[in-house]
């Protein structure tokens, strides 16, 4: 079994008590590596060497152009190495090693480098001259935050750590990065990188552990500035109450229900191959995931017909195998809680159209078959909450108004579609659905140059694009009185005054 160590301050070190977890592939059940099981020690010592990196080192007191210099060696190193992620990220966390190689890595590296590029803009915005105050120069001034908490989830875990450690990085704030436990060896290896690039200590720690120690302390530390946490909304809640004490800067990139649409004009193979892509795509393991589909009843019975037929070419197996297109869920418990919400489908009267069951021929691993239910009505469970698995609930609807109605009927609002030949339509629509993200004629694809965030329970602030980089600094207001003591008039009360 493979032992790993976590990174702080610059060196690659066990849990101060000598204890770890276990990496588990979760296709073949086995574990086959080990990481430390970090202690609020240990957090409190990465803390602490980002803190001092910020206060005193080099990496904030850098200019944009030398950062994004430094960044892009990394950039560099991260794509030499490239190849041998793959494999790890794919045995981690059962992703199939067709995505992880034509998607994950290589798309997770492209975000980093966009997000680097992007930081090179304006961090002075000069402020509009008033009549009052009189002959003065104000101006906004951005800096960096300070110390940044990235907390991550284990469904995407080569891309979230590039979403997290590249705004931190690139706006001049020092990074102490928590992977998930079950998916934390490629930002250990990112971590390997960094230190072969020379990043000064302490501009970067990765700390592995349970969420309840190294989470919930960097959630509340008073040396950490900024959290940035994706996940659950339930645990996304937690965060939020926990960085309310210290009144951190937080951005929560939560759970969703999202709604995909198909109106009657749609391209009909089209949006049927990209309806089981939308809910499908990572074992229905993704946040933004299409798991709602609303189909329109024009089209409904051609469409839901060359669905099913494409639903068959799905191939779900070993992601090891280059020909596999679904892999396994992350654990155990997350098949378990997929097959509840199955269960509830039948207790509650949908109808099953296809899968619903454990994988054949698999006896090993977490795999369950793409599943889809059709009648489904807005009280199911099923419509309603966040499954996070292959289950696809189908609802029918009459007219446009409907259709929006039932996709804004959730406490979510994280992504949506709509698919229609009438770009206007689709436009008007995508404004109606209250999400953060609406795709016409397309699902899941994440532009680094533009921001991503939820409505509602589905979060607030954003990833990627120069959005998420500001929200990684302070606006600070300066004012520069340009009159000296030649002035005839002053801002404050003469206090000089004699009243006698």
């Amino acid at each position: 079994m493979n032992t790993h160590r976590m990174y702080i301050n610059g060196e690659f070190v066990d849990s101060s008590d000598g204890k770890t977890i276990s990496v588990e592939n979760p296709a073949s059940e086995e574990q086959f590596a080990q990481v430390p099981a970090a202690t609020s020690e240990d957090v409190d010592r990465a803390v602490r060497a980002a803190r001092e990196a910020f206060d005193s080192g080099p990496w904030p007191r850098m200019s944009q152009k030398e950062r994004i210099a430094k960044l892009m060696t990394l950039v560099a190193a991260m794509k030499a190495r490239e190849a041998e992620l793959y494999s790890i990220e794919s045995e981690q966390s059962g992703i199939p090693i067709r995505k992880t190689t034509l998607m994950d890595i290589p798309v997770g590296i492209e975000m980093f480098r966009t997000m680097v590029e992007q930081s090179d803009f304006p961090l002075y915005e000069p402020l509009p001259w008033t009549d009052f105050p009189k002959v003065s120069w104000n101006f906004v001034q951005r800096e960096p935050i300070g110390v940044c908490a990235g907390i991550s989830a284990w469904n995407f875990p080569w891309i979230f750590t590039m979403w997290k450690s590249a705004p931190a990085l690139a706006m001049g704030n020092t990074l102490v990065f928590k992977p998930a436990s079950y998916t934390p060896l490629t930002s250990l290896e990112f971590a390997k990188i960094v230190r072969e690039c020379d990043f000064p200590p302490g501009v970067v720690n990765v700390v592995t552990g349970s969420g309840s120690t190294v989470g919930a302390d960097l959630c509340t530390h008073p040396l950490v500035d900024k959290v940035s946490f994706t996940g659950s909304t339930e645990v996304g809640q937690q965060v939020q109450q926990m960085t309310a004490g210290t009144l951190k800067r937080i951005t929560l990139e939560l759970g969703g229900k999202s709604a995909n649409i198909i109106m009657d004009d749609a391209y009909l193979d089209l949006s049927a191959e990209a309806a089981l892509f939308a809910c499908f795509f990572n074992a229905g393991q993704s946040c933004e995931a299409g798991a709602r589909l609303l189909v329109q009843d024009g089209i409904y019975d051609e469409f839901m017909a060359s669905m099913l037929e494409r639903a068959n070419t799905i191939t779900v197996g070993d992601p090891a195998d280059f020909e596999t297109t679904m892999g396994p869920l992350i654990s155990d418990s997350q098949r378990a809680r997929v097959e509840s919400y199955i269960q509830s489908a039948h207790d509650e009267g949908a109808t099953l159209l296809f899968g619903g069951g454990r994988t054949a021929g698999l006896d090993r691993g977490y795999y369950i078959d793409p599943t889809i239910f059709t009648g489904v009505t807005p009280e199911m469970k099923i419509f309603r909450e966040e499954i996070f698995g292959p289950v696809l609930a189908v609802t029918r609807f009459k007219t446009r108004d409907e259709a929006i109605k039932l996709a804004n009927d959730s406490m979510y609002g994280l992504g949506g579609a709509v698919w229609t030949r009438d770009l206007q339509k689709g436009i008007e629509m995508a404004k109606a659905v209250r999400t953060g993200t609406v795709w016409v004629n397309d699902y899941h694809l994440l532009n680094a140059n533009a921001p991503f965030g939820g409505y509602k329970m589905s979060g607030t602030g954003h990833e990627m694009s120069t959005y998420a980089l500001k929200e990684y600094t302070e606006m600070k207001h300066i004012h520069v009185d340009l009159m000296g003591d030649n002035r005839d008039d002053k801002f404050w009360m003469d206090y000089t005054v004699n009243r006698e």
